[in-house]
């Protein structure tokens, strides 16, 4: 059961705020991502509920690999990749990524147990990249209702997050979705094809995969 009633997606204040409190318990979180509003904490606050008017996705026909990557994907038999094998690390990783112009995380440790909790209700997916017993690579996202969000992604070595983000493209593609919500545009998801669209064309989006997800007969 949610912990909050969460208003109508459209009805948000600035920066597309559109509720703040609750808990990010396995309830709330579905209840959330199945309206399309997703968790964006920050230390000291609380809770804070997003529904912005642009919205990153991903289309996996529109998908970009470029070249040296492609090369790079084909040629490296150092690398392995799995999926749900390290989700704890991968938060964590996640969590100590240095990024430029960011000061700090919002993946706080309520929000990893958050998470970890949601991911043990099977509605968290991880994907990783591993060299040897290293892991060098991966991301995290939400599947809820046949939609998946990411939520983050990190590297040890060039290009190792690039590489995670393909191969969960191809493992996503598997289950029958054909796109992703990146949430926003990283310079990461845009090199790879990825672009905003407006909040109103992203929840019809939403919409149409949760009723084929849903849908009678689906396996």
């Amino acid at each position: 059961m949610s912990t909050l009633e969460f208003p109508d997606p459209h009805a948000t204040w600035v920066d597309g705020l559109v509720a703040v409190g609750g808990r990010a318990d396995v309830g709330t979180l579905y209840h959330a991502y199945s309206r399309g509003i997703f968790p964006w904490p920050q230390e000291g606050m609380p809770m804070l509920w997003f529904s912005p008017e642009e919205r990153g996705v991903l289309v996996f026909d529109e998908l970009h690999v470029p070249k040296r990557l492609q090369r790079d994907l084909e040629r490296d038999e150092g690398l392995r990749y799995s999926r749900d094998e390290a989700f704890a690390a991968v938060i964590a990783a996640c969590r100590d990524q240095k990024r430029p112009g960011q000061q700090g995380t919002w993946i706080l440790p309520g929000m990893i147990e958050a998470y970890l909790n949601f991911h043990r209700a099977g509605f968290v997916r991880s994907f990783e990249v591993w060299r040897g017993a290293e892991l060098v690579g991966g991301l995290y996202g939400v599947l809820v209702e046949g939609v998946f969000s990411g939520e983050s992604m990190f590297h040890r070595e060039t290009d190792a997050s690039k590489k995670a983000l393909v191969y969960a493209v191809s493992e996503l593609q598997a289950e029958g979705l054909d796109w992703m919500d990146t949430q926003m545009v990283t310079p990461v998801v845009q090199s790879l094809g990825g672009r905003t669209i407006p909040r109103e064309e992203y929840l019809r989006w939403m919409k149409k995969s949760q009723l084929a997800w849903n849908r009678p007969g689906r396996r």
